[in-house]
């Protein structure tokens, strides 16, 4: 059953609006940084380890049952664009209102009570693995694995390459994942004795310029 609610979770067709957004890559595209399949597989690989790895970490960390308050403290400070903080809490409320229909959950009223603007969507993910019975390396897991199936699904589109060679690059990746997986779950179960300061901070400050700039350009074809 955990299983399958990680297939759920982790499907490009559950509803939690991520088809809008791009990760980044469009801003990465428009700049000439990704033009093609190799250019595409190193974006994909920085941003696992980066912000990929600040999301899975938090999003294990909300799996665990940390305090859902100090963790968003901890999701705004490791996130310092407006833009960024505005998405991941546009994410996140519309994967809560996903997972509170198909994981109905006290915990997750909770948060939609307190976060009625929406809670940083990492965050959100860990709470519904955690309704759904996963762990908090599943939690781990889908949240590293979407930090680059997104944006590598954007990029089909904006570049019109082949669906074949995107995959590919997910598969050439899935070491690095269950590696970003690992490393954000063993930081998580330390937090109830050490607190939030132990989870991943790592910075991509491109990523955090450049979605300043996709946000202020008149015409896009996704929202981040």
């Amino acid at each position: 059953m955990s299983r399958a609610a990680l297939l759920v979770l982790a499907d490009g067709r559950f509803p939690a609006g991520g088809h809008a957004h791009s990760g980044g890559a469009e801003a990465a595209v428009a700049a000439g940084r990704v033009r093609d399949v190799a250019s595409l597989e190193e974006f994909c690989r920085g941003r696992l380890h980066t912000s990929g790895l600040v999301a899975a970490g938090l999003a294990a960390a909300a799996a665990v049952g940390c305090d859902l308050l100090l963790l968003e403290e901890a999701a705004d400070a490791r996130t310092p664009a407006p833009a960024l903080r505005r998405t991941a809490r546009t994410l996140g409320r519309q994967l809560l209102r996903a997972a509170r229909a198909a994981w109905p959950s006290a915990e997750l009223d909770a948060l939609a009570a307190a976060r009625p603007r929406g809670a940083h969507q990492p965050i959100v993910l860990g709470l519904a693995a955690r309704a759904a019975g996963l762990t908090p390396l599943d939690a781990a897991h889908a949240a590293a694995y979407e930090s680059v199936s997104g944006p590598a699904a954007a990029t089909v589109r904006l570049l019109s390459l082949d669906p074949f060679d995107a995959t590919a690059i997910l598969a050439r990746l899935a070491a690095d994942i269950d590696h970003v997986a690992e490393q954000a779950a063993d930081a998580a179960r330390r937090v109830p004795a050490e607190g939030v300061a132990v989870l991943p901070a790592v910075s991509a400050p491109l990523l955090d310029i450049t979605a300043e700039q996709h946000a202020a350009r008149p015409m896009r074809l996704f929202a981040s």
